[in-house]
């Protein structure tokens, strides 16, 4: 069987910080650190000539007495000021309406969240896709990607993507329907059960199965109905059945996840949280940290952030999730967090661990074993290191190794390079073929992309007081 194929993408470098000016209180405190300090010593200085009385030893003492009061004034106002502009600094305010990174400037972007994620909401909703098909009935999602040419036609993946979209942005208004989503992911149910990717055919795939499964749990599907296609996706992920998921990181961490929404009580997942762990690589340029690589099995791979990042983040919905997690398991993730906070780069928005990587699934083909099925897979490697890094253990990690500080800065790095990624909240890959590059708009990178800030906003809110 062919191996999976890793090739790195490109990693779009991100454009020079807008730096706003600063908040009222800011100003204020700049002008009381400068001239302000200056204007009250001067000021205490000409009052006290004027008003101290011609006996205190002469004229000379006279003028001291008021230089020195007034250069106690002048020093005191000036360390004043710095009190404050230190505190907020330190406390800046909740809502300026930016993201902010590590250092002084402000994450660079096209506007304010909610304005992305707004403008988000109005792309999608004018790219939903409607079609009334013979079979099926009506369709109502997306693509694969936004913008694709020929009509537009509803994909199981571009459609679990989207309404994941819909969920986070809280459906804001009534153009978009989540029911009619949850009914067009159950249309597009494949015949003898599950679901899979527009170039896999007919055959269902349990990492395409357990996003659906994963979408429509968060909107509300009935445990009974969810149980059924549960059922079948434990069934056919299995070594003898799937030998090719099996073995790799992102298939399995991809359906470790779908399950954890859609069958908490499943009995593979533990099995699936122990194959992850077992897979598990050690890397001795980072103090012989346990990562992972883009296979669970000899051979594994380099050592990779993006599936370092995607097994943490499984690692740790499994242990919240299930309630228990063994040593190994808990010493692997944690080992896992420790060796994406090794980072060796200097600049960590635009260090290599951030770089978008992309893979490919090779199955043989049901109907002829000796052909493959290939799925190209395409990774937004910042957000998944935003996502690790947001998890509670890795926050945890970090406050007890001390290093709380190294973890803002690569989390804000990351958070950064994901927000540089968006033009008007949608997310853009550009494609190589033939020595001509298209840019495209995948569904999935989207998703990837709001969740990831939107995770990152709610971790920076600090209510006032």
């Amino acid at each position: 069987m062919s191996q999976p194929q890793l090739r790195r993408g490109p990693l779009r470098r991100d454009p020079e910080p807008h730096a706003p000016h600063g908040p009222r209180p800011a100003r204020l405190v700049r002008w009381l650190g400068g001239f302000g300090a200056a204007a009250a010593g001067y000021a205490v200085f000409q009052s006290l000539v004027g008003i101290l009385p011609d006996n205190i030893g002469g004229q000379s003492a006279r003028y001291g007495i008021a230089v020195v009061s007034g250069l106690g004034t002048a020093v005191a106002a000036w360390l004043s000021a710095a009190v404050l502009r230190a505190r907020s600094e330190a406390n800046p305010p909740a809502l300026t309406g930016q993201l902010r990174t590590s250092g002084t400037a402000a994450m660079a972007g096209s506007g304010p969240l909610p304005d992305v994620f707004a403008a988000a909401y109005g792309a999608l909703a004018e790219q939903i896709c409607v079609v009334d098909d013979p079979v099926r009935g009506r369709l109502t999602g997306w693509s694969h990607s936004l913008g694709e040419s020929g009509p537009g036609r509803p994909t199981s993946v571009g459609t679990a993507y989207g309404l994941h979209i819909m969920l986070d942005l809280g459906m804001p208004e009534g153009r978009i329907g989540a029911g009619d989503l949850v009914d067009t992911l159950w249309r597009l149910r494949l015949a003898d059960g599950g679901w899979s990717a527009r170039s896999q055919g007919s055959q269902a795939r349990p990492e395409v199965t357990a996003l659906v499964l994963g979408a429509l749990a968060r909107a509300g599907a009935s445990r009974e109905r969810l149980a059924e296609e549960v059922a079948y996706c434990e069934a056919g992920f299995t070594r003898e059945l799937d030998r090719a998921g099996r073995e790799l990181t992102h298939v399995v961490t991809t359906v470790l996840r779908g399950l954890l929404r859609a069958a908490p009580g499943s009995e593979a997942l533990p099995l699936l949280r122990d194959a992850l762990v077992e897979g598990a690589v050690t890397d001795p340029r980072r103090e012989h940290r346990r990562c992972w690589g883009y296979r669970l099995t000899p051979l594994h791979g380099p050592p990779s952030a993006l599936h370092t990042a995607q097994a943490v983040v499984a690692l740790d919905r499994a242990a919240r999730v299930l309630g228990s997690e063994s040593a190994n398991a808990r010493a692997a993730r944690e080992d896992g967090v420790r060796w994406l906070l090794a980072c060796p780069d200097a600049t960590h928005d635009t260090c290599l661990d951030l770089s978008n990587l992309r893979e490919e699934v090779r199955r043989p083909r049901t109907d002829d074993p000796s052909r493959h099925e290939v799925l190209n897979v395409r990774h937004f490697t910042a957000s998944w290191i935003v996502r690790a890094l947001l998890t509670p253990g890795a926050r945890d990690i970090a406050r007890e190794d001390g290093v709380e500080e190294r973890w803002r800065e690569l989390l804000n790095g990351a958070a950064s390079a994901v927000w540089a990624g968006q033009t008007d909240g949608i997310w853009t890959w550009t494609w190589v073929r033939d020595d001509a590059s298209e840019l495209r708009h995948p569904m999935w990178m989207t998703y990837q992309g709001l969740s990831a800030l939107r995770a990152h906003a709610v971790w920076m809110y600090q209510p006032n007081g």
